[in-house]
């Protein structure tokens, strides 16, 4: 593909979506895609959620996304680092996926989080999904945040 090709598949759409983005709201990203997940059994280390994959979340493939399965395994990461006790969950260091499988629309699916380690600086979290009806995997997440230290000035 020349590069004038490249170019215009990234910035396909750009001018006739331009007032939708503009119009969207600030923090938008997140609600859109966790809407409609539903958290099963919380713990301290460990959380389970699940959820209907919605058509919103589907890539050109009609599959769930990889960037939203991504942004699953960030924001459920996120999450269980504060279910043990820490009072913010930092930034992202790290994070991948290994994508193997794939979740079609309206299927049920499972995101379970387990934290690794969270210490004072650091926290590292598994986050996988899965098929709920059959219990296959279609993602493993890694995530490694560093967690402010809070000054002592």
């Amino acid at each position: 593909m020349d590069l004038e090709s490249v170019k215009r598949f990234l910035e396909k759409g750009r001018k006739e979506n331009q007032s939708v983005v503009d119009s969207m709201p600030l923090k938008f990203f997140d609600p859109f895609i966790m809407q409609g997940l539903h958290v099963d059994l919380i713990e301290p280390g460990r959380i389970i959620c699940s959820m209907k994959v919605p058509p919103r979340l589907l890539n050109s493939g009609n599959f769930l996304h990889g960037g939203a399965t991504a942004t699953l395994v960030d924001l459920v990461g996120s999450a269980v680092i504060y279910s043990v006790g820490a009072p913010m969950t930092g930034v992202s260091v790290e994070i991948n996926v290994s994508y193997l499988d794939a979740a079609y629309a309206d299927e049920e699916i499972e995101i379970e989080a387990k934290a690794l380690r969270v210490g004072k600086a650091v926290g590292v979290v598994t986050v996988e999904l899965r098929k709920k009806k059959t219990g296959k995997i279609i993602a493993q997440g890694r995530h490694t945040k560093y967690l402010a230290i809070s000054s002592k000035m």
